[in-house]
């Protein structure tokens, strides 16, 4: 079966740090840039960071450089996002998409709570 599944999300204070993973099954991992993508409560999508088929490229929204980190483990079909310093305002469920031009596979995304 063609799919992504996330995982790693929960409830932490502002300040603490999250690993999220995806683990990608029935396609070729490694032939494919991946993308991180977050909705925060009652707002809509917005772009993480993306990384390429290697994991060699990597790019991020602005308001997340230095905090976040997105890096993959090709032989493992897994994508990660290690996340820093959280903020409130990281407060959202985070999806996995596989990227090629759009976005056309997404998993059914993990919750990230901050709150104190």
């Amino acid at each position: 079966e063609v799919q992504l599944v996330e995982s790693g999300g929960g409830l932490v204070q502002p300040g603490e740090s999250l690993r999220l993973s995806c683990v990608a099954s029935g396609f070729p991992f490694d032939d494919y840039a991946m993308s991180w993508v977050r909705q925060a409560p009652g707002k809509g999508l917005e772009w993480v960071s993306s990384t390429t088929w290697n994991g060699r490229e990597t790019h991020y929204v602005e308001f997340i450089k230095g905090r976040f980190t997105i890096s993959r483990d090709n032989s493992k079909n897994t994508l990660y996002l290690q996340m820093d310093s959280l903020k409130s305002e990281d407060t959202g469920v985070y999806y996995c998409a596989k990227t090629l031009g759009g976005m056309d596979l997404w998993g059914k995304g993990t919750l990230v709570t901050v709150s104190s």
